[in-house]
């Protein structure tokens, strides 16, 4: 069975910069078994909303909300996913989510609370 694992919130001050992990767990997965791996995140009151993904071929995608400010990258060597993240604004506050998709099937992390405090 598959796990994500994130870690790397916390709490900081406009303009600044956080990165956050994913790392994937499982006897028989890794980065590689994912077509697509990549970040959502929910803010309070608001629906989950897509951030950033990358595919298995390192394509990149990402929210208009977030281009020019986020990175997302991968390291295969060490089943993790990245997410820098610069020039964070308030409406970043939200808890982010790790995401893989595999043949149809979506794997969630179990979170990680990003407060930006203005």
């Amino acid at each position: 069975q598959v796990q994500l694992v994130e870690s790397g919130g916390g709490l900081v001050q406009a303009g600044g910069s956080l990165r956050l992990s994913c790392v994937v767990s499982g006897s028989t997965f890794s980065t590689f078994s994912f077509t697509y791996m990549g970040w959502y995140r929910q803010a309070p009151g608001k629906q989950r909303e897509f951030v950033a993904h990358i595919s298995s071929r390192g394509t990149l995608t990402y929210a208009d909300s977030v281009k020019g400010r986020f990175t997302i990258s991968r390291d295969n060597a060490k089943n993790t996913v990245y997410l820098q993240m610069t020039s964070l604004k308030s409406e970043d506050t939200a808890v982010y989510y790790c995401w893989g998709s595999l043949s149809g099937s979506n794997s969630w992390g179990q979170g990680t609370q990003v407060t930006v405090s203005s």
